[in-house]
């Protein structure tokens, strides 16, 4: 079976989401990585008691992998009915995942909210997926 006859004919753009999600976790994780080593931070503490900017750039990463799981059954469940507009708002909490982590990269956790435009992306998905849900229920 071709996964062409399987999946909708504008997946290919879900899949691009994904994998420009993907880069964004590479680069979330390289961060703190970097930022292990410029602040002394060894494995395998998760947090310093002494470099609050090394906190903030642990918890941007954190933050994001704390959601990233639902947001991939949200965003595959719209992607399967509804490719294009999942992608777009994928791309939107992805992109806003970066805002995110910028603001909360100077040092000053308020402006982690740069990126809050992500949640119209991820409810975006959400709401998708409910109204997939009802559509396979037969109520809607």
């Amino acid at each position: 079976m071709a996964v062409e006859n399987v999946l909708p004919a504008n997946f290919g753009y879900a899949i691009f989401t994904y994998l420009y999600s993907f880069v964004m976790l590479m680069y979330l994780g390289v961060k703190v990585g970097g930022a292990r080593k410029k602040y002394g931070v060894k494995y395998p503490t998760m947090y310093s008691d002494k470099e609050q900017i090394f906190n903030c750039i642990q918890r941007a990463h954190q933050n994001t992998l704390e959601v990233y799981p639902q947001w991939l059954v949200f965003q595959t469940i719209a992607a399967l009915a509804y490719p294009i507009a999942a992608s777009v708002l994928g791309v939107i909490w992805v992109t806003s995942r970066f805002s995110y982590a910028w603001g909360y990269y100077t040092g000053d956790p308020a402006k982690r909210m740069n990126g809050a435009y992500g949640y119209i992306g991820l409810f975006g998905v959400i709401l998708i997926s409910i109204s997939v849900a009802l559509q396979l229920l037969g109520v809607i």
